[in-house]
């Protein structure tokens, strides 16, 4: 069987077996349930918190979209041990 995904930015992935999704789509998803239960609530206190609770996975989400066009590289810094240049 094969499954099909789509994210928010128009990418589709096929994968057998799975649904694979992005980093956002997951928080996306997140701030839908949240959003939900925010419309269903009676006590405006838990209401509020759903509410902000939505927002912070939709920040999220926008983040993590930022974050994967990203390509970090961390290097370890050189030591004295590392580097014969640097031994006394």
């Amino acid at each position: 069987m094969r499954h099909l995904a789509v994210t928010r930015m128009g990418g589709v992935y096929f994968d057998i077996g799975l649904i694979v999704m992005t980093a956002g789509d997951e928080y996306r998803g997140k701030a839908v349930e949240f959003h939900a239960k925010a419309q269903v609530e009676n006590d405006p206190k838990q209401k509020a918190e759903f509410e902000n609770l939505a927002r912070a996975y939709v920040r999220l989400a926008e983040q993590a979209e930022r974050n994967s066009h990203l390509d970090v590289t961390y290097e370890t810094p050189v030591t004295k041990d590392d580097d014969p240049k640097l031994k006394p």
